[in-house]
C-alpha cells in the first residue's frame, strides 16, 4: 500500500481549487471545500475490499447466466427465457441494435469492470502498461453499467405484462439481483485516487503550490484520467499517458454539437412507435407515451410515473440542463456557481437512467412470444430513443463543469479591478 503525506495536495476535478488533504481516518473521506466534490475516500480495506464484491458480483453473474432468467404463461402457452436467449430471441428481429444494447450494458461492461477491479485489487502479476490500460477503460466505463437499470426495467416490465398471464422468476433471477447490489457496492469502494496511487506514485512537481487558489492560476492542470497534478504545459501524463490540457478542449463546441444532435433524434424517438403489440392477428404499435397512458389507464399509477420521469421528464430536463450550463459558461445568466454545479451533478447521474424504457422493451420482446395469440417486437422509435440517451451522456461527459467556476473568477476579477479603479 502507498503511504500518504502527512498533507497531500488534491486538485478537485469539478472546480479546479487546490486543497490540502490530511492523513484520512478509516472509513472518512476528503471533500472540496468549494464545490463539496468527494477527493478521496478511506475505506478500510481500499484494494481488498471492493476486489472482494466484485469477485462475489463475478460470481452471481456467472450463476445468473447458466440458469432460466423470468417466465410467462397465458392461456396454457409458457415462455421461460435465460439471458443468452433475450439476445438470441431480439437478434432475430430487425432491431439487432436493441440486443447490442442489452449485451454491452448489462453483461460485458459490467462483467469487464468487475474483473478488472478483481485484477487489480489482489496484485495480479501485470506488466504496467496492461495495469494502466485496463485502470484508464475501467473508469470510462463504469457510467455504462447499468445492470440495476436493467434490472429496474425488468421489475416494470413485470408490471405491463400482469395483466396478460401469470409472470414467474427463474433460478437466476436472484443471483442477478445479488449481482446488481455487488456491483454497485464494489465501485462505492474503489477510489480512483488510492488506485492509481498503487500502480505509481504521481509524479512530483518542482514548485510549491498554494492552497485555496485554483491550478489554472498556478499554472497547473490535474490530469482527468489519474488525478495527477501536472504542469499546464505538459500534455502527456507521463503515469497514465492520457493526452490533456488545462481543460478539455473544444468542451462547449462538443457538447453543444452532442446536444443538438440528439435534441434532432429525439423528435422520432417520441413520435415513431418503439413497439409492436400483436395479438391474435392484429398490430398495436405504441410510443413512449402510449406505454405510459396504458399504465395509467390500469391503474399501475406509480409505474406510469416511473416511466414518465426516466423516458419523458429526463431526457427533457437533461437537454435544458445542458443547454443552460453551455450558457451560463460563456457567461449568460451569471448564475450562482454552486447551483450550477448541483445541475451538473444531477444531469450527469440521472441521464443513464432514461435507458430504463429501452431495457422495458427488450424484456417484453424476449418474454412475450406466444405464437399466435400474442407477441410484441421492437419498433424503430426505440433504437433513436436509445441512441439519444447515449448522446446525452456523450454530452454531460464532454462538458467541463470547471468552466462555470471559471466564468466566476473572471467577474470576481473583473469587480475587484471596477472597485480599485473607483477608489483610486
Amino acid at each position: 500500500m502507498c503511504s500518504h503525506e502527512p498533507h497531500e495536495h488534491v486538485l478537485c476535478p469539478q472546480c479546479d481549487m487546490m486543497v490540502a488533504v490530511p492523513e484520512l481516518e478509516q472509513g472518512s473521506k476528503a471533500t472540496c471545500p468549494r464545490c463539496e466534490t468527494t477527493l478521496i475516500s478511506k475505506w478500510r480495506y481500499p484494494y481488498r475490499q471492493p476486489a472482494a464484491y466484485a469477485f462475489s458480483a463475478l460470481i452471481m453473474l456467472v450463476i445468473a447466466c447458466l440458469f432460466p432468467f423470468v417466465k410467462m404463461s397465458a392461456a396454457g402457452i409458457e415462455n421461460e427465457i435465460s439471458m443468452f436467449q433475450i439476445i438470441e430471441i431480439i437478434m432475430g428481429t430487425r432491431y439487432s441494435g436493441l440486443a447490442l444494447f442489452f449485451l454491452l450494458f448489462s453483461l460485458i461492461i459490467p462483467a469487464f469492470c468487475m474483473v478488472t477491479i478483481i485484477l487489480l485489487g489482489l496484485r495480479v502479476h501485470l506488466p504496467k502498461s496492461i495495469k494502466v490500460l485496463i485502470t484508464r477503460i475501467l473508469f470510462q466505463m463504469k457510467s455504462w453499467c447499468m445492470a440495476e437499470i436493467f434490472l429496474a426495467g425488468v421489475l416494470v416490465s413485470f408490471v405491463k405484462l400482469i395483466a396478460y398471464g401469470d409472470i414467474g422468476i427463474g433460478m437466476s433471477f436472484l443471483p442477478y439481483c445479488a449481482f446488481c447490489m455487488m456491483q454497485v457496492r464494489a465501485f462505492q469502494c474503489l477510489d480512483r485516487h488510492w488506485l492509481w496511487n498503487r500502480i505509481e506514485e504521481a509524479p512530483k512537481l518542482n514548485k510549491s503550490l498554494i492552497v485555496g487558489q485554483t491550478g489554472i492560476s498556478q499554472d497547473v492542470r490535474l490530469c482527468l484520467v489519474c488525478t495527477a497534478i501536472l504542469p499546464a504545459d505538459q500534455h502527456e501524463c507521463p503515469r497514465c499517458h492520457a493526452h490533456g490540457s488545462v481543460r478539455k478542449k473544444q468542451s462547449l463546441q462538443w457538447t453543444l454539437a452532442l446536444l443538438l444532435t440528439s435534441i434532432l433524434l429525439y423528435i422520432p424517438a417520441n413520435v415513431l412507435p418503439v413497439m409492436t403489440t400483436n395479438a391474435i392477428g392484429s398490430e398495436l404499435p405504441s410510443t413512449i407515451m402510449d406505454g405510459v397512458i396504458l399504465l395509467w389507464e390500469d391503474g399501475s399509477f406509480p409505474v406510469a410515473m416511473i416511466i414518465f420521469i426516466a423516458s419523458i421528464m429526463v431526457p427533457s430536463l437533461k437537454m435544458i440542463g445542458i443547454a443552460w450550463l453551455c450558457l451560463d459558461s460563456k457567461g449568460f445568466g451569471n448564475r450562482d456557481p454552486h447551483r450550477m454545479h448541483f445541475i451538473y451533478e444531477l444531469v450527469e447521474y440521472v441521464g443513464r437512467w432514461s435507458m430504463i424504457d429501452v431495457f422495458v422493451i427488450t424484456i417484453l420482446t424476449a418474454l412475450v412470444q406466444m405464437g399466435q395469440l400474442m407477441s410484441i417486437v421492437p419498433a424503430q422509435g426505440v433504437i433513436f430513443f436509445g441512441v439519444v440517451v447515449i448522446l446525452t451522456m456523450f454530452a454531460a461527459m464532454t462538458f467541463d463543469p470547471r468552466l462555470t467556476w471559471d466564468r466566476c473568477e473572471k467577474r470576481d476579477a473583473v469587480k475587484t479591478v471596477e472597485q480599485e479603479g473607483a477608489a483610486g
